[in-house]
């Protein structure tokens, strides 16, 4: 039975959710100059506050998975969104650090709603629309972090208090929308399979299985960086290129937190303006079967989907060598260059993976993007605590590049390697042992 909505209308209402968690989310990175003034935080002091930003996703985003998948998309969102914006109006009138920080953990919860999202938009759009109808929704969604590192010092200069407030009670009003106006999906008959499916035992399975591993791992290198570089690089180019700055006429703290913000938004607007596109290309190699890469599987029906997303892995990995040898050339231009080509890549590695994740767990949609979104931003608390413990503050990025990047495509490649079929029901424990009803795969589980 078809359920009243559209799928333009349902996307529509899905990327505005995000967008709007996502502007919340990194609220505070765009404030970190007037933070760390006020409050007179050091270099690890400040990796601190970028990392927290992921404390919670973890946990928080497998939960909100299943939820999705047992309540829906439009309850869950609407809820996800009520409590964020409450706690964002009340760090606006926090009365001291400890409150702020940690009324702002518990808005850096927002990420979550990405999870909602996807499990919303999956229920309205069918195997050969998924990819492009990801990359637009998780575009134009991250799209709030750029817009919060460029836009909000210029509206509210060092006065971060003002815009906690407003943000919350834009999220308030969003959240009511959302519960008045979202349908869980296309039909009430893929609604209620999902929600069959959102079980313990169903989350243990689809967690244990070595492709949602492997695409965890890919996750982490792209989405974790890309929010680890959203809660670092005003504080980065802050602290990096001061000198640069004064010189160029930015000598007043807020004039710093503004130009320092808008290079920030460099990597998150390409990161995210380019998911759609991203999308679009992994939908490419799907019609024409290119599959460049010998050591990954050539044959399986979603083969060539993954040679894209084997491809954006190599990119990220190249680009943060890139970065660091910018940083520390000390050019400015050059590392904004480098930023910009950083994002194009991390977009192309975010939009792959959602190409092919809603396609192989589509019957568990929601606990996959739970656990392969949740735990890839462990990447995003990571990232930022190893760029600000080296001594040399552009060195991180490569250090990363090598001695995690590089074993997690080789994770990659194992799991997908050449053989007929993706065995998507590969892990640990048989679907028999922990007791579910049948396997994952499906006759037809590529496209």
């Amino acid at each position: 039975m078809t359920q009243n909505g559209t799928k333009v209308g349902q996307l529509v209402l899905a990327a505005s959710g995000f967008l709007m968690s996502f502007a919340m989310w990194f609220a505070t990175a765009a404030f970190s100059v007037a933070i760390m003034k006020e409050y007179g935080l050091e270099k690890a002091q400040l990796a601190i506050l970028a990392s927290s930003a992921m404390w919670l996703q973890p946990f928080f985003r497998q939960l909100t998975g299943v939820l999705a998948d047992r309540f829906g998309a439009p309850r869950t969102a609407a809820i996800a969104l009520l409590y964020t914006g409450l706690f964002s109006i009340l760090s606006a009138f926090s009365r001291n650090y400890t409150e702020l920080f940690i009324t702002r953990l518990v808005v850096a919860t927002a990420g979550i709603f990405f999870v909602i999202g996807i499990q919303h938009v999956t229920q309205w759009f069918e195997k050969n629309e998924i990819g492009l109808a990801q990359g637009i929704y998780a575009g134009t969604g991250n799209v709030g972090a750029g817009l919060g590192a460029l836009l909000l010092p210029r509206l509210y200069g060092l006065d971060y208090r003002s815009a906690f407030l407003h943000m919350g009670i834009l999220a308030l009003a969003l959240a009511v929308i959302y519960w008045r106006f979202g349908v869980a999906g296309i039909t009430a008959e893929r609604v209620a399979q999902t929600r069959t499916s959102a079980t313990a035992r169903d989350t243990v399975y689809v967690i244990t299985r070595f492709a949602a591993i492997a695409l965890m791992f890919q996750y982490a290198m792209t989405f974790g960086l890309e929010v680890g570089m959203n809660a670092w690089l005003p504080g980065y180019y802050r602290l990096a290129f001061q000198p640069q700055f004064e010189a160029l006429g930015y000598k007043s703290l807020e004039a710093l937190a503004i130009v320092a913000g808008s290079l920030a938004a460099v990597q998150s607007f390409n990161a995210s303006l380019w998911r759609p596109f991203s999308g679009f290309i992994s939908d490419l190699f799907l019609r024409n079967r290119w599959t460049p890469w010998p050591f990954l599987n050539r044959t399986d029906p979603i083969a060539p989907r993954l040679h894209w997303v084997f491809t954006s892995m190599l990119a990220v990995t190249i680009m943060m060598l890139v970065f660091t040898w910018a940083g520390l050339t000390g050019n400015l231009p050059f590392s904004i260059i480098a930023l910009a080509f950083l994002g194009f890549a991390t977009a192309f590695g975010t939009g792959s993976n959602f190409g092919v994740t809603p396609v192989l767990f589509r019957k568990n949609p929601g606990i996959a993007t739970g656990f392969i979104g949740g735990m890839a931003t462990i990447g995003g608390v990571i990232y930022p605590l190893i760029y600000g413990s080296v001594p040399n503050l552009h060195t991180g990025y490569a250090l990363v590049a090598a001695v995690i990047f590089i074993p997690f495509m080789l994770i990659f490649a194992l799991a997908f390697r050449p053989g007929k079929r993706i065995e998507v029901d590969s892990g640990l424990g048989s679907w028999q042992a922990i007791g579910l009803s049948s396997p994952l795969a499906e006759p037809s589980q590529g496209d």
